[in-house]
């Protein structure tokens, strides 16, 4: 099997296994993820159903303490109401029962006063009666939280009760606020630790936050935003508070969920980048080890063409003193000049290359009538521009008639020795564009860019080196580029060079 072939084969194998390995980790470390997303969402029920559980109970606070209000509002009224009946009452046994009504009363701060704010009495007052008669002032504005009522005993006579609320309620009214107070702390400062925001009914502001950059809650594009985000991943929870009012809880997953839901695709994204980083070096430095590995050939080539010619070129001095035929020297020495011409390139192979401005057209005129006497006569060659045409780019002549060589003899292969080759010569703004078409046998698609490799060869014999030489030389020398255009199976190919029109 072609070590090409094989090549790929491993790609193919190793990126399957690559794929079900990242799938495989994928899928458990995001089953990981789930239990995990799925254990805090549990939390975050519990810790929204508490919230609701624990406004219920402020709430049902608040009514138990407007209850002892209302209650204590009765009191104060059934007091006055028997203040009034006191001055009427002669029958001995309900006076006292009126008289236990009002010393029975402890909690209540009460203040009786005439129509001249002349306090008559006082009970569960933080004054004494005695030394205080005129009931104006800051006392009086402590009792101005209720109506005052009026006692009427005659047409004339006319008593005003004060009262305000219990030190047992007041006591029980703070409580309250600090209950609501701890109450939003704990909304803020949640155990769960995920971003929570409350807002007021109209939800146009913020009345407490938590877990959020303080900074940027002063933003109010970004208070949105959040808000849209918040409302998108979780229910809003609507609570209802005494003095607040109707409220909206909102709150989204926590930062250390959204970073280890995230974590998986970083993973690899970072992996993958390793190894991406990994095969462009391992690469570079195999691409490297090529090229030193051509450079060493090509001289040592060179170096081993140099003697045998030496020798030659004095046998063909040796034969012409001898008066041998014209023509059979003339050949030999065409051949001389030829072997010349192939140790030249392969000394080139390395160095850097001399490039010149040449007429392209004239250039492939010559490769072409050298190849013509040395394959079949079957083989039709044809060139889509005229000879005097001109089409200029900076080349190496005898590196560039190389890669035309290389290509035409591999179209030839391809043809087994019959079939036509032609060759279309054209141009646009930035390159000369070379297309040598053959009704070979064709290239599979998935081959086009392995004929380009070293070794890769469909002949028997072939060592499989000429389009890779041809490649190098293009590529590195001529920085222009090579490649299968196209190809048909049984039908032929298309190969395209496209050189600099400037150097």
């Amino acid at each position: 099997m072609n070590i090409y072939l094989q090549k790929r084969y491993w790609k193919i194998g190793l990126f399957a296994l690559a794929i079900v390995i990242i799938a495989v980790s994928l899928w458990y470390t995001n089953m990981l993820v789930n239990q995990f997303a799925n254990n805090e969402r549990n939390n975050v029920k519990v810790w929204a159903n508490t919230i609701q559980r624990k406004a219920n109970l402020v709430n049902y606070t608040n009514n138990f303490f407007e209850q002892i209000k209302e209650e204590e509002r009765k009191r104060a009224e059934l007091l006055a109401e028997t203040y009034k009946r006191i001055p009427a009452e002669n029958n001995s046994k309900d006076l006292t029962f009126y008289l236990k009504i009002i010393t029975d009363n402890t909690t209540i701060p009460l203040v009786l006063t005439d129509t001249l704010d002349n306090i008559i009495n006082s009970a569960n007052t933080d004054f004494d009666p005695k030394k205080v008669k005129v009931f104006i002032g800051k006392r009086r504005k402590e009792f101005s939280s209720f109506d005052p009522i009026t006692i009427n005993l005659s047409e004339n006579n006319k008593h005003i009760l004060y009262y305000k609320e219990s030190k047992i309620y007041t006591e029980l009214r703070q409580v309250l606020s600090d209950l609501i107070e701890s109450f939003f702390s704990e909304i803020v400062e949640n155990s769960v630790s995920v971003p929570v925001i409350v807002t007021n009914e109209a939800r146009n502001k913020v009345m407490a936050f938590g877990n959020i950059d303080s900074s940027k809650m002063k933003e109010p594009e970004f208070v949105k935003k959040i808000i849209r985000q918040m409302k998108a991943e979780n229910e809003v929870i609507q609570i209802e508070l005494p003095e607040t009012g109707v409220s909206y809880i909102y709150y989204k997953n926590s930062f250390l969920l959204t970073q280890i839901k995230y974590f998986p695709y970083i993973q690899f994204s970072v992996i993958g980048f390793f190894f991406i980083i990994a095969y462009l070096l391992f690469s570079m430095s195999r691409r490297s080890e090529q090229n030193q590995v051509w450079v060493g050939m090509s001289k040592e080539t060179a170096h081993q063409l140099g003697t045998p010619l030496s020798s030659i070129i004095a046998w063909v001095e040796i034969l012409k003193m001898k008066e041998t035929a014209p023509e059979v020297i003339l050949e030999i020495e065409n051949d001389l000049n030829r072997l010349k011409n192939i140790t030249d390139r392969f000394s080139k192979i390395g160095s850097p290359a001399m490039l010149e401005k040449q007429n392209i057209v004239q250039v492939i005129y010559n490769s072409i009538d050298y190849i013509k006497k040395r394959t079949s006569k079957k083989i039709k060659y044809s060139i889509n521009s005229h000879k005097k045409k001109e089409f200029i780019a900076p080349i190496n002549v005898p590196l560039f008639e190389w890669v035309v060589e290389n290509i035409c003899k591999n179209a030839v292969d391809a043809m087994n020795g019959s079939g036509s080759l032609r060759i279309i010569i054209k141009e646009d703004h930035k390159y000369i564009i070379l297309d040598f078409s053959d009704t070979g046998k064709g290239i599979a698609k998935s081959s086009f860019k392995s004929v380009f490799s070293p070794g890769y060869t469909t002949k028997k014999r072939g060592w499989g080196l000429g389009l890779s030489l041809s490649e190098r030389i293009i590529k590195n020398y001529h920085k222009g580029k090579i490649f299968v255009k196209s190809s048909t199976l049984d039908q032929g190919t298309t190969i395209r060079i496209l050189l600099n029109k400037k150097s």
